[in-house]
């Protein structure tokens, strides 16, 4: 819902919506981060690196990589565009979101001052229409290649020059709310104005080559209210499919306009297709405009879509975009292991997606979903230093040259550098994710520990959070009501990993149903519960100083992926809790594709405080493959299993990895090292 600030600036700005369009919105609104205040031991270290490390650091590179200098350039209309990518500009814009809510929890002096410097930059690059895009500004005679000779001619293929406009108005939405100030703001609505003035019914007609300008357009419409928004988001949406320069037969995705969700209208289409990102930012818009609109064509659109994601299009760690050759998803139940790509920002625009997925539906499987992202696809991005990250991430590492493989280490910035900048913004809204609110229902939904100040059922209440999740299942709430009692229904989210559900489709399961069921306790008493799309229902008039404790059983459990994703037969991967688990170099001889995991091992839980900013670790004696130097004959020994946590691999160096493991022999991938290698490695 909008902010207070939202609210006076739409009226300061006399835009109003007619009063039916007003009542349309997502029946369920998240409890904004800045009433969340974390205590967590997970987390909060996270966010307090990403505020500490994560954003100086991006930051420092804008600078060091002449991405600032740009606005420069652009406001003195001289010189070259000083960097490769006319998209470049959106750094500065995502890092600055970043640091904006970082602002509303941590307060910093010299912080914001750069901001307001950096924002004067922003606004001094602007041209006076409100055209903002450095790329073209420079030097309009000689625009950057892909810009195309004249504004937006190149949009729909590759001039971003929309996609720059969609992370200006959510970066100047981040700063208004956190801070009060209209400078960013402005200069968002000033080139939003314009935006509106070219594209729309009976004026240009353009499908954006990559999307987020739909969801930005969005955010200002909330902040404003001005209808202009809304419509211009949607129009885009709608303008989807109706080019006739592709081939919609072609199998080519470059040509049938796939890659780029293209290819047919979007209330037409049925499954994740083309670029990852574009992609899940498209599907993000969509449901947006469904909700504002109650347009039931887009609604049913996204349903189809997340359904054809999540059954045959999303790896174990809740990673998106399988196919290198295009960032994109592959064909149903494509989902490779060496060549797995899994970029960083689709797991932020997948996080994006479930999140108002679940706004709309009320259904947990989305936040199964989100949180098998969070916990593995998502963090395993970013170094634990805060200033490596991965653009792809691996499903298998293997040392022989001869399999080709996504990237084997961190590195500090990328030339394209989305992916860090896009972490930069996520980290610190984190808390806006726990709880969300409809009526009289709270939704417990990530397991954080923390103070949330709330208004349920229009009575004041503050929520206390406990836990050592995702290491432990016990899980405790304080309820305590600004007056003696309250009445409304906590809903707690008991996780599909909970529920014997590897995942909210057949895409995965584990392989042994547990007989654990999650208990609830209310101040000390054991209680029955109803179970309503994966939450349990506990409704009551609450006290001050309620407790309820929630258990949740901790296995360890084996995953087996759909017998048709081909690349998974005969392997299995590791979960406990939320977390997926991987094998890495560092721990098991040098060496991680020579072991077996048989039907029947047995594991061992153990929480290690001193490694990898403390984890909680598996082991298990596994049979591991050696092959004599001479290569005519192979054998088996014992070893000990040492298993991480996958979003904690590539943090010592660069080796071999893996997250799914042969069962027997037969499923063995490769056996080309020699055991006087690993006798070797092992010394």
């Amino acid at each position: 819902m909008p902010s207070t600030k939202s609210l006076l600036l739409a009226l300061s700005l006399s835009a109003t919506l007619p009063a039916a369009a007003q009542k349309l919105d997502y029946p369920i609104q998240a409890v904004p981060f800045t009433q969340v205040k974390l205590t967590d031991s997970f987390w909060l270290p996270r966010l307090k690196t990403n505020t500490d490390v994560t954003i100086p650091a991006s930051f420092a590179r804008c600078e060091s990589t002449n991405r600032v200098k740009n606005f420069e350039l652009a406001a003195a209309h001289q010189g070259e565009f000083a960097t490769k990518f006319p998209f470049d500009d959106t750094d500065i814009y995502k890092t600055i979101e970043g640091a904006s809510y970082s602002l509303s929890v941590y307060p910093d002096a010299k912080l914001s001052a750069y901001l307001d410097e950096l924002i004067a930059k922003v606004g001094a690059a602007q041209e006076p229409d409100g055209y903002l895009y450095t790329a073209r500004t420079i030097d309009p005679a000689h625009p950057h290649p892909w810009s195309g000779p004249t504004r937006w001619s190149q949009e729909r293929d590759a001039s971003h020059e929309l996609y720059d406009a969609g992370h200006l108005y959510e970066a100047a939405v981040a700063h208004y709310e956190a801070t009060g100030k209209k400078t960013l703001l402005h200069i968002a609505l000033k080139n939003a104005d314009l935006v509106c003035s070219v594209f729309g019914p009976g004026k240009l007609r353009v499908a954006p080559g990559h999307e987020i300008v739909e969801m930005g357009l969005v955010k200002l419409y909330r902040v404003t209210g001005k209808p202009e928004y809304l419509r211009t988001a949607k129009f885009f949406l709608d303008a989807r499919g109706h080019y006739p320069g592709y081939d919609s037969k072609s199998p080519d995705t470059w040509k049938n306009g796939s890659y780029w969700q293209d290819d047919k209208p979007v209330v037409a289409q049925t499954e994740a297709e083309g670029h990852a990102v574009r992609a899940e930012y498209l599907y993000s818009a969509m449901t947006d405009v469904a909700a504002l609109t109650g347009d039931k064509q887009l609604l049913a659109a996204v349903d189809t879509i997340w359904n054809n994601l999540v059954a045959k299009k999303m790896y174990v760690t809740g990673g998106t975009g399988a196919v290198p050759g295009g960032e994109r998803f592959g064909a149903n139940y494509e989902l490779p292991n060496t060549t797995a790509y899994n970029e960083t920002c689709a797991s932020v625009a997948d996080v994006f997606w479930n999140e108002r997925m679940f706004q709309l539906h009320g259904d947990a499987k989305y936040i199964d979903v989100l949180e098998k992202v969070l916990y593995n696809g998502l963090i395993s991005g970013v170094g634990l230093d805060g200033k490596s990250f991965f653009y792809s991430n691996a499903m298998q590492i293997k040392s022989s040259a001869s399999f080709p493989q996504t990237e084997p280490a961190r590195a500090g910035w990328f030339e394209c550098s989305c992916c860090p900048t896009n972490l930069a913004r996520l980290m610190p809204a984190l808390p806006g994710y726990v709880y969300a609110e409809r009526g009289r229902a709270l939704y417990a939904n990530l397991f954080v520990s923390g103070k949330a100040s709330l208004t349920v059922n229009k009575q004041p209440v503050q929520l206390t959070q406990e836990n050592n999740y995702p290491w432990d299942g016990d899980l405790k709430f304080t309820v305590d009501p600004a007056k003696s009692t309250a009445d409304f229904d906590l809903l707690v989210r008991i996780p599909g990993w909970a529920r014997n559900e590897a995942m909210p489709s057949n895409l995965y399961t584990f392989e042994q149903p547990s007989a654990e069921r999650a208990t609830i306790k209310i101040n000390g008493k054991l209680v029955a519960y109803p179970l309503q799309n994966g939450y349990a229902v506990l409704s009551r008039k609450w006290h001050k100083h309620d407790v309820v404790e929630v258990n949740l059983s901790l296995e360890v459990r084996r995953v087996h992926a759909n017998p048709l994703v081909k690349d998974d037969l005969g392997k299995v991967a590791l979960q406990r809790g939320p977390v997926m688990y991987c094998a890495e170099w560092a721990d098991n001889n040098g060496k991680t594709s020579n072991i077996v995991v048989p039907t029947g091992t047995t594991f061992a839980a153990s929480y290690q405080p001193q490694l990898l900013h403390g984890v909680e670790t598996l082991t298990a004696t596994v049979p591991v493959v050696l092959v004599a130097a001479n290569g005519t004959s192979v054998s088996t020994t014992p070893r000990t299993l040492l298993a991480i946590p996958y979003y904690a691999w590539a943090n010592r160096g660069k080796g071999e990895m893996t997250v799914w493991f042969p069962s027997t022999l037969t499923n063995l991938d490769l056996i080309s090292e020699p055991a006087t290698a690993e006798v070797t490695e092992q010394k």
